[in-house]
């Protein structure tokens, strides 16, 4: 299987998936490709999220802001899994799932001139990922174009800071339901009746209808973070938070 995710929209996947088609019969399937735009950092938090679900395979990401500038092709190979996609760092916390403690290897791809300078998605990164995909996640070694690297941009999530009395936390993403997700574990609101919220106090409810239509809660998404929600309403806009804010809890 080959999977793709990118913050594209319509209709360069579509190019890609030619791409792989000429070159392998793998099975494709799309992950998403409304992922946020130009932004790594939330794409990698789903991805994280949503490949370990998958059994092996290829998994294509492109969401590259630095696109036609210097930045290296790689392909991350985790837990029986190859990640192929830009040096923006996109591929680690994904990878670091997958390996689930494991060991994580990492390749450069020598890229010969791509025919467009701003489509990488189709003339580098889905060419790889087929190639990948004939060769054997096992056998990686064995295309010439990769060489292994210890030279490439990691990206990881900021910590809370958590105290007796609450936490400093940070909003990550905002998934399309209007639930802002923070970096702060659920484990630290769950068993809570309620939290302080920058100052308002917010029910902790295990779910959105245990509380009445409109009305603010946190409770613990099925990402395992805990998340600023409404019932049948947008959290982000109730609670006026984006990705990036910062969010104090107490309790």
């Amino acid at each position: 299987m080959i999977t793709l995710a990118t913050d594209f929209g319509e209709p360069y996947p579509a190019a890609m998936k030619g791409v792989v088609a000429r070159r392998t019969d793998a099975d494709v399937t799309d992950i998403a490709h409304e992922l946020p735009r130009q932004d790594p950092r939330a794409a990698a938090f789903w991805l994280r999220f949503v490949l370990p679900e998958f059994p092996p395979a290829v998994h294509c990401i492109v969401v590259d802001p630095g696109v036609g500038t210097d930045r290296k092709a790689l392909v991350v190979r985790a837990g029986g899994h190859a990640l192929v996609g830009p040096d923006n760092g996109v591929l680690f916390p994904p990878a670091r799932a997958l390996a689930d403690g494991g060991d994580i290897e990492v390749f450069e791809v020598r890229v010969k001139d791509p025919a467009s300078q701003t489509f990488h998605g189709r003339d580098v990164f889905a060419p790889v990922a087929a190639d990948c995909h004939d060769v054997g996640i096992d056998d990686l070694h064995r295309l010439p174009a990769l060489s292994p690297t210890r030279e490439y941009a990691d990206l990881a999530f900021p910590a809370p800071e958590v105290r007796d009395d609450g936490a400093t936390a940070e909003v990550l993403v905002v998934d399309g339901f209007g639930n802002a997700v923070t970096n702060l574990a659920g484990t630290r609101v769950e068993g809570r009746d309620a939290v302080t919220v920058n100052g308002e106090s917010v029910p902790v409810a295990p779910s959105y209808a245990h509380v009445g239509a409109g009305e603010r809660l946190v409770t613990v998404g099925s990402h395992g973070q805990a998340e600023l929600a409404v019932n049948r309403g947008r959290g982000d806009e109730t609670f006026g938070l984006g990705p990036g804010d910062t969010v104090e809890f107490g309790w």
